[in-house]
């Protein structure tokens, strides 16, 4: 996943407006106009790197005179003590802006690094882990790329980057073979439909109808195999619901394709990372 660079830099401006307001008041009455600050972004834990250009891209936006040198990509494993990035430049323009770039790559590297989890917790089945909508509001492209740079691979963006046909699709429109026919005639051939199944006889009728995909939710992994059988491999099978890290590797081996969870997004902490002055 790529992300717009005009979307990045608006992202940051209001990030920063949001932090300082009218200056950082601290720094102002206690800094020197003119001194000088070195320092490093160091890993408190060991993560998994995500944001570290943002974060740069942050520091070089306020300080004039910055000078940043990333020791580690996106994507990376670091080590707890590892130094990700040197900064250099004003020491007024970085003390303001430190919280801001530390909060954008602490909360980036906080998904990528549960999503590396998942992901290799399914290591070896032939399920990928996949995200949901399940995102901080205004914040959804970067939880997608955080979890891409993770290794998953990104569900629906927004809602109009494909079909998904919930309970509530079919309770008004009158049957799930209805909906899907429906979904069909209005929607582009290359757009992909998938239906939620809560039964498994909402299976069968979902794969009669020749839906792209099948979201088998909230079913345990009996039911979940007993629903591959049933689909025979005429469409794609996505699992959601109660996948935690104890929980899926056993949904992994039922023989589905997917799996999704946003708890990878929603519910990542944040990891630590600091910024060290250098002598």
């Amino acid at each position: 996943m790529r992300l717009d660079p005009e979307e990045i830099e608006d992202f940051i401006e209001r990030a920063l407006e949001e932090d300082i307001g009218r200056g950082d008041l601290t720094t102002n009455v206690t800094i020197a106009e003119d001194a000088v600050f070195r320092a490093a972004m160091v890993a408190r834990q060991d993560i998994v790197v995500c944001g570290i250009d943002i974060a740069m891209q942050t520091f070089a936006t306020m300080v004039a005179d910055f000078d940043g040198a990333p020791k580690v990509a996106d994507g990376e494993r670091a080590a707890k003590g590892t130094v990700l990035a040197t900064v250099s430049g004003n020491a007024r323009a970085i003390l303001a802006t430190e919280r801001t770039a530390l909060n954008i790559l602490q909360h980036l590297s906080g998904i990528a690094t549960e999503v590396r989890k998942y992901v290799d917790a399914v290591e070896g089945t032939g399920a990928t882990m996949i995200d949901t909508r399940k995102t901080i509001p205004t914040l959804r492209n970067l939880a997608k790329y955080a979890s891409f740079i993770g290794g998953a691979r990104n569900h629906r963006i927004r809602l109009d980057d494909g079909v998904l046909i919930k309970d509530n699709h079919i309770a008004a429109a009158g049957s799930l073979t209805a909906t899907v026919e429906r979904a069909k005639r209005a929607t582009p051939v290359l757009t992909v439909i998938e239906v939620e199944c809560d039964t498994l006889e909402q299976v069968a009728e979902a794969a009669d109808c020749g839906v792209d995909m099948i979201l088998l939710d909230n079913m345990d992994a009996d039911l979940m195999r007993k629903a591959v059988g049933i689909v025979a491999s005429r469409c794609r099978i996505e699992c959601s619901g109660g996948v935690r890290l104890d929980t899926v590797r056993e949904k992994a081996e039922s023989g589905v394709d997917f799996i999704s969870s946003g708890r990878m997004t929603q519910s990542a902490p944040a990891v630590d990372i600091g910024l060290d002055f250098l002598d």
